[in-house]
């Protein structure tokens, strides 16, 4: 009997024991976490801080400056076009041309003006003198034959040799006058272009905050986790060795140890996968922020009790606030003045020209040309035809980029109220779970509960706290989720921050 009694008193020792584990793990669990997060990082870095260095040091931002910065010097290159184009031209050149000249109309004319000369002389000697015509008349006729064989020498072609070499400079000016609107839809371009890189840039960074957000509370998420599964097993390790204790005692048989044994491994193993999913999510952070090691993360998981904004407000902003939209409505814009770049090849074009010599001549020439195309191979009502479908396909798309939009905003916003209602009930469950821990410890340590109730109250009480965890970080993707497809997750830091805001620690 007193051996009995020997036995009970250290049963109730061992359950008193168990039972004081069980309340230090239960007080301890906060500051087990905390040093654990000290451990495994060597400084601060908030979310702020994340999304900063991200945005400011990534490669996707450096290629997105770079090609910004080219859009803005393309729409800076084209803006004076329309303006006079003057060219500074030289020619140099050599030249050798020979050539035969008929020389037969030319001693044709010498001859008649030779004779009718000489004939016109000699009537007007006849004249003076009153001579007679029997001896002016064969003078006539020698003259005009003496002139007519003199002629006769000269050969009936020359052969002429022209060489020279040139260096001739000149100014020349070319300024279009009408295009049919290939100027101004030409500038246009550029510009739009040059505002769509803006929009492309603002849209990537917006990709990097959803990415550094994923990446962050991720980690913040599998830190809760494995804290979480840490705390069980070190629990089902307590319970366990003081199940030996008992079996070697005989209050317990060999297959309730062994309940408590598959406890324990079970809560291993669930730490094990735990910690390698941290280290996995460890990394991602590391290689997205492009850093050797990562540091301490101090914003926690959170969700916030109240929405900031109304759905129809955000339903009705987004088409100004989404890069997305803007950009697309931007394409529609393009593809519209391609409409009017193709409509402007029907059309004749007027420019002006002039050319001014720079040697010891000084020629210069100045005028108005006109062209129109009657006809290239090329159908130009076709090509215009094609631009306008090209319009309404990407009208068509826009329409549909915009319900799609609508639908994850309103299923976001609905997602965001219902993990709020469920953060709420989390934590009222967690306060039973609290004292239902409590009390299942009290009658545990009263011989009035079983080991086996506790170990149930503190495994409810690790699954409240990972569907907390949980919980929290749906609600920050949803958000996240939200805030991309309406164009403001650069707002999301100011949520961290707002009152009314329940934080996982």
């Amino acid at each position: 009997m007193q051996k009995i009694m020997l036995i009970k008193s250290q049963h109730l020792k061992n359950r008193k024991a168990l039972s004081k584990t069980l309340q230090l793990s239960t007080f301890g669990y906060v500051f087990y976490s905390l040093i654990l997060g000290q451990m495994s990082f060597a400084e601060n870095l908030s979310y702020s801080q994340a999304e900063q260095y991200l945005l400011e040091n990534s490669y996707k931002t450096q290629t997105s400056d770079a090609l910004n910065q080219a859009s803005k010097l393309q729409a800076e290159a084209v803006k004076n076009i329309g303006l006079p184009r003057v060219d500074l031209n030289v020619r140099a050149y050599k030249f050798h041309t020979e050539t035969d000249l008929p020389l037969n109309g030319v001693k044709n004319n010498l001859e008649q003006t030779l004779s009718q000369g000489v004939n016109e002389r000699v009537d007007q000697w006849q004249s003076e003198q009153n001579i007679p015509s029997t001896i002016t008349d064969p003078l006539k006729q020698g003259l005009t034959q003496g002139i007519h064989s003199g002629i006769g020498l000269i050969p009936d072609t020359a052969n002429v040799v022209l060489e020279d070499e040139v260096v001739r400079p000149t100014v020349s000016v070319m300024m279009p006058i009408y295009t049919g609107g290939v100027t101004s839809s030409t500038k246009q371009i550029a510009n739009l272009k040059a505002e769509r890189s803006q929009l492309d840039a603002k849209q990537q960074q917006d990709t990097q905050r959803f990415e550094v957000i994923q990446a962050y509370f991720n980690v913040q998420l599998q830190q809760q986790l494995v804290d979480a599964s840490r705390f069980n097993l070190k629990a089902m390790q307590q319970h366990y060795d003081n199940a030996l204790k008992l079996e070697k005692q005989g209050f317990v048989s060999k297959g309730q140890r062994m309940q408590f044994e598959v406890a324990r491994n079970n809560a291993l193993r669930t730490e094990q996968n735990a910690t390698a999913n941290l280290q996995s999510s460890q990394f991602q952070l590391k290689n997205l922020l492009n850093k050797s090691s990562i540091d301490q993360l101090t914003t926690p998981l959170f969700v916030n009790r109240q929405q900031s904004q109304p759905l129809n407000q955000l339903l009705d902003s987004y088409p100004e606030t989404s890069s997305l939209v803007r950009k697309m409505q931007m394409d529609t814009q393009l593809a519209n003045q391609n409409v009017k770049i193709q409509s402007a090849t029907k059309k004749p074009t007027l420019f002006a020209f002039g050319e001014y010599s720079l040697d010891h001549n000084q020629n210069w020439i100045v005028g108005v040309a006109a062209r129109y195309n009657l006809f290239s191979g090329i159908d130009k009502n076709k090509n215009v035809q094609a631009a306008e479908l090209q319009r309404y396909a990407t009208e068509l798309i826009t329409a549909r980029t915009q319900q799609e939009i609508e639908n994850i905003i309103y299923k976001s916003y609905n997602e965001l109220n219902t993990v709020q209602q469920s953060n709420q009930l989390l934590q009222q469950n967690e306060q039973a779970a609290l004292e239902n821990l409590r009390i299942q410890q009290l009658s545990f340590k009263e011989d009035m509960g079983t080991a086996s109730q506790v170990i149930d109250a503190q495994n409810q009480l690790s699954v409240l706290k990972t569907e907390k965890a949980l919980n929290a970080y749906k609600y920050i993707m949803s958000l996240a989720t939200l805030l991309q497809s309406h164009g403001s997750i650069s707002q999301f830091k100011d949520y961290v921050n707002q009152t009314n805001t329940d934080f996982i620690r």
